[in-house]
């Protein structure tokens, strides 16, 4: 795994996916070197950088172009990148011409979850994985009752990660924002 501390970041770019966030990521997307990934909502590349140490390809997506910026030169300082395309433009229009996806993971919808679902359902191999990180109730809420609308059994997970911080008299715990994590197979 990569550390939080080494990504390259920006204060107008999200990210990256908290390190323990993104283990989990990885062991609910069940990821192998044959899958064909996208990461909607990209943002630093933490999922990204992660991803494509072990899938054959991802497809990275963001419509901020300094996410996409950010994004590269994180790959690049990690070595990374070579099965990585990196795309500047909003998920779902991205979406369209991308087809036989083997793992869709949604961290940033710009207010469109729903068109993105609608064609990540289209475009997702039979068993595909569809993975969605929510911090905020009402997205949880719009994902879990869009994926249900699309035939899923979606799981949600709520993950709240603490690090602990050494002082004189003892150790305090700093938490990090909660975030959902909402996973769903295609039957």
């Amino acid at each position: 795994m990569l550390e939080d501390k080494d990504f390259i970041k920006s204060c107008d770019v999200p990210g990256p996916t908290k390190e323990a966030i993104r283990a989990i990521i990885l062991y609910k997307s069940e990821v192998s070197n044959t899958d064909k990934v996208v990461d909607c909502g990209c943002g630093t590349g933490g999922i990204t950088c992660e991803f494509s140490q072990r899938a054959r390809e991802v497809i990275s997506i963001d419509t901020n172009p300094e996410a996409i910026e950010v994004c590269r030169r994180n790959l690049e300082k990690f070595g990374l990148g070579d099965n990585v395309t990196l795309i500047n433009d909003n998920g779902s229009n991205a979406l369209k011409d991308i087809d036989n996806i083997d793992i869709a993971i949604v961290g940033g919808s710009g207010r469109e979850l729903e068109n993105i679902l609608d064609v990540i359902h289209e475009k997702l191999n039979p068993k595909g994985r569809i993975i969605i990180t929510a911090i905020l109730v009402d997205t949880k809420v719009e994902a879990i009752n869009k994926l249900k609308e699309l035939g899923y059994n979606p799981k949600i997970m709520e993950a709240n990660v603490s690090n602990g911080r050494v002082l004189d008299r003892g150790i305090m715990m700093i938490s990090e924002n909660p975030i959902a994590i909402i996973t769903a197979k295609k039957r």
